[in-house]
Formats: C-alpha cells, structure tokens, sequence
C-alpha cells in the first residue's frame, strides 16, 4: 500500500466526471488499498479517486464509531462503480468537511437516507442502505465522482465567502 498525495481545490481533476471502473481485478484493489491508508493518515472517513488524480468511479469510507482505545479499530468500505438508487424525501444537516479543502466545514443538508448499489472490493455486487453519518458520507463521496464538492450545495454567497476565506488560509500556510 502507498500513501498518495491529496489533490486540493482548485485542481481540475476535482471537477471532473469520473469513468466507471471496466473490470475489479488487482489494479483496482490496489488502488482501493493505497485510496484507504491515505484516508486513514490524513485522517478522513472518506476518499474519492479523483481525490488522488484518478478519474476512475471508485471511492472508500470507513466511518466506524471507535471508543477510546479503539484508534486500531478498522471497518473500511469499498464502493466501485456506485449508484444511489434511491434517496428519503426527508433531509438532515450535517457538518461536512473535505480533505480537498482542508481546514473547511460547512453545515450541508441531503437527504436522510439513501440507496446505493456498487461492486465490492472482490467485484461482487452490493446494495446497501444507508442513514445517518454513512448516509452523508456516500453522498459527499459519490458527488466527487461527478466533479461536485460539498461547497456546491451551499448558497452562493455562503460558498463564495467560504471559498475566499479557504483561499486566503492556503495563501497564508503557503507563504510560511
């Protein structure tokens, strides 16, 4: 497994439309495994391959409740080729952030549950569904494979202070 460098706004990859994945062999579990222990020291909860570069429709979670002590404790998701299939009419806020956009957090509503089908780290086909903090994690990832960023679904006026304050925190870590 490789640690891979973090792609950050306003990279284009970012913005890009991802390619389903033709065929789960060992490349792609590869690519699973090295997208997990980036997650994992970054730290997040998820990642999305154009998040390192790669527009392949793939992203990994791992948003496992860990007690103290736990820190070892590990219950990674793969989703390969993911589809939400269906999604709850009822809504939830949830404080998102994005490794993308370090340093970044933002009350942003989607709806409450959701449906997604997906092939598993083997290739083989999976449904799931999801509520809560999984529920919002699945979103935020899959928006990535579409080129959305957690910041696209606040207002315009919220997005673009947030983004400029983003902005001038990178101009600032950058100059030191």
């Amino acid at each position: 497994m490789t640690k891979r460098e973090i792609y950050l706004v306003p990279d284009a990859c970012l913005r890009t439309k991802c390619e389903p994945v033709a065929e789960v062999n060992d490349e792609i579990r590869a690519l699973a495994d090295d997208m997990l222990e980036t997650m994992y020291a970054a730290p997040g909860i998820g990642l999305a391959a154009p998040q390192i570069g790669v527009t392949k429709r793939l992203f990994v979670l791992d948003v496992a409740e860990r007690e103290a002590g736990e820190e070892d404790k590990k219950e990674p998701m793969v989703f390969i080729n993911p589809k939400i299939t269906w999604a709850s009419e009822e809504t939830s806020f949830y404080q998102e952030g994005c490794l993308s956009i370090p340093d970044v957090y933002e009350d942003v509503e989607r709806p409450e549950r959701v449906r997604v089908s997906y092939l598993d780290r083997d290739g083989k086909e999976c449904e799931i569904e999801a509520d809560g903090l999984l529920a919002t994690c699945i979103q935020h990832e899959y928006d990535h494979l579409d080129g959305v960023l957690f910041v696209d679904h606040l207002s315009r006026l919220k997005r673009e202070r947030t983004m400029k304050k983003y902005s001038k925190a990178q101009k600032a870590k950058n100059s030191d």
